[in-house]
């Protein structure tokens, strides 16, 4: 009998969840007498049908290791709105519950080209939009909301022109999960089988200790300014030394058993199992070889850890074993296990184990217990704010210019006095902005590099007294070709600027291809925008014999025809599968 296609599928499905995610097994516990302590479901993930397999040092493929659900696609308010001009909305949908909408327009981090961005919070959750930017056609707040398929609320919206709404909004925010976060890290000896002997194991091992140093840095708790995860930063309550990293901009604290208090009188030690038994994730790093005994979950008596990291250092061959244990409502996240789950690099081994750590926690944030938690804390918080805005509604601080254009220019007679307060309204955003960042609650790409931090794509500060606005930029050799309000300039150290071309030419877009000794320009200037490619060597000869700067008349031959109104162009520079040296584009028309 043939089976069908449905099943045929769910098998491979299963073969593949089974297989990179582990499956689901019930993990009991009892007591001395054989009583049954705890049971739980967890599932195990171990990389490998056959954990006994022999582990071949460097057999393994490395997988996709990557940071899941990243801040800077979640913490929009924080990066694109406070600190910058913007409009806020109260308003009430048709079951009479809250919501507030943000919207800017903003070119930030989209090539210079304006789009609007709109946050919609609800009692539900948030949600992003980005929306295209016409300067001939107006966006309303109404059609932003059914953008958002909100098409039915209660009265209009009402704009909230107090420059404070930024606080709050900013705490809205902060439900969607922490930028930072705080791992524990739990040292079993061989043989141990219960939470209280690994708890009360007073000091590490040699192994465990270059695990340590493996993860992170050991820092004095005592006047530690950076994040401290629950840890007392001022009279040694919670030990003297922790382990502590920065990974892509997120700051982690491990709370360590061997560093934390030990109480010889305490057989539980409960100052310990206070700090990590409340973290969502825990690295058990146990001693012993595979036939010894196994770890399992319901060894540790906690109902707030989801994930359980087993850690193993295999001595002899210099290399670690990772097994992961995950409560079976925590949804499936990545990176999925090598098979085996052999690491003989180190540093990868820390890159995959903080990945997998972090990936690990956010996904447990989904789970339903928390993810109730979440969305009852945000309606409180929405309706909260609602109620603080109602005796206001009346007056000078709302009004009723919720249909009107997004960002609207302010009439002469009241322009000084607009221009006034959203001057107070951008110095409240950056004042809130800076203290984010300096209590270490900023979202990572902001805590890693400041304020001032740019994306590497964002025009870079190469001359710090430059007189003109930089709109793109590329390097040449030690130089720097960049296209400005006054035309492209070449630029080099404290050497006077040297035009190339002029502003008949307004490019936005530009690529210096050495290599292939190319200049590639999108010179844009409505539908008339196109592309135009020149050779490297040739505008190099016009600059070294002082010729004056080519204008958009000069470049007729170099314009590409079929580029018109080239609204974006991208390049892949690796190699064609034919033997051609030419860059391949793609562009977006409009």
């Amino acid at each position: 009998m043939k089976s069908s296609v449905s099943e045929d599928l769910g098998c491979r499905r299963g073969d593949f969840s089974r297989k990179h995610y582990g499956s689901v097994e019930l993990l009991i516990s009892s007591d001395a007498d054989g009583a049954i302590q705890r049971a739980g479901r967890f599932r195990v993930e171990n990389g490998s049908s056959d954990e006994d397999a022999t582990a071949l040092p460097g057999t393994w493929r490395r997988t996709d290791v990557h940071l899941e659900n990243p801040e800077y696609h979640t913490r929009w308010y924080f990066k694109y709105f406070l600190g910058q001009v913007h409009q806020n909305y109260v308003g009430n949908d048709a079951e009479k519950s809250p919501f507030f909408l943000s919207v800017t327009l903003s070119d930030q981090n989209n090539q210079r080209v304006p789009q609007y961005r709109a946050i919609l919070w609800r009692k539900t959750g948030t949600q992003k939009i980005c929306l295209p930017y016409s300067p001939t056609k107006t966006l309303s707040v109404k059609s932003i909301l059914s953008a958002m398929n909100l098409d039915k609320f209660e009265k209009g919206p009402r704009e909230i022109f107090h420059p404070e709404i930024q606080k709050d909004l900013l705490v809205l925010e902060e439900q969607e999960g922490s930028v930072n976060f705080k791992f524990g890290v739990l040292f079993a000896k061989d043989g141990q089988l219960t939470d209280d002997e690994m708890f009360s194991n007073e000091i590490g091992s040699d192994a465990f200790q270059k695990f340590l140093n493996l993860l992170g840095d050991t820092i004095t708790l005592k006047g530690w300014t950076g994040y401290r995860g629950g840890l007392d930063t001022k009279n040694d309550t919670t030990g003297i030394h922790s382990v502590y990293t920065v990974y892509q901009g997120h700051e982690i604290m491990f709370h360590v058993s061997t560093m934390l208090p030990y109480s010889k009188e305490n057989r539980q030690q409960v100052e310990r199992k206070r700090h990590i038994g409340n973290d969502i994730v825990t690295i058990v790093f146990q001693e012993g070889e595979e036939p010894s005994p196994a770890f399992k979950p319901s060894m540790i008596r906690s109902h707030f850890t989801h994930i359980f990291a087993l850690v193993r250092y295999d001595q002899q061959n210099d290399n670690y074993r990772l097994k992961i244990f995950s409560e079976e409502s925590v949804p499936l996240f990545g990176p999925p296990l090598p098979s085996p789950p052999v690491f003989p690099d180190h540093q990868e081994f820390r890159d995959f184990l903080l990945v997998k750590l972090i990936n690990g926690e956010k996904a447990t944030l989904e789970t339903p217990t928390f993810a109730q938690k979440r969305r009852r804390t945000l309606d409180m918080l929405i309706r909260s704010l609602y109620q603080d805005l109602m005796p206001d509604l009346h007056k000078n601080m709302l009004n009723r210019r919720s249909f009107s254009d997004v960002l609207p220019e302010s009439p002469k007679s009241a322009r000084k006095k607009e221009e006034a307060r959203q001057a107070e309204f951008v110095r409240i955003g950056q004042a809130l902005k800076l203290k984010s960042i300096v209590r270490v609650d900023a979202p990572s790409s902001w805590v890693a590099a400041g304020v001032c931090k740019k994306e590497p794509w964002e025009p870079q500060c190469f001359c710090s007294n430059f007189p003109h606005e930089a709109v793109c930029a590329d390097p040449w050799g030690q130089a720097l070709l960049v296209s400005t309000d006054a035309g492209v300039l070449l630029v080099d150290d404290d050497l006077p600027a040297v035009p190339v071309f002029d502003r008949t030419l307004p490019v936005k877009q530009m690529h210096v291809l050495e290599a292939l000794d190319l200049l590639i320009l999108r010179a844009d200037r409505g539908k008339d925008a196109r592309l135009f490619v020149f050779r490297l060597s040739a505008v190099q000869k016009g600059v070294e014999g002082k010729q004056a700067a080519r204008g958009r008349c000069d470049c007729r031959d170099n314009k590409l025809e079929k580029t018109k109104g080239c609204h974006l162009y991208a390049i892949n520079t690796h190699p064609a599968p034919s033997s051609s040296r030419l860059p391949r584009m793609k562009t977006l028309l409009t």
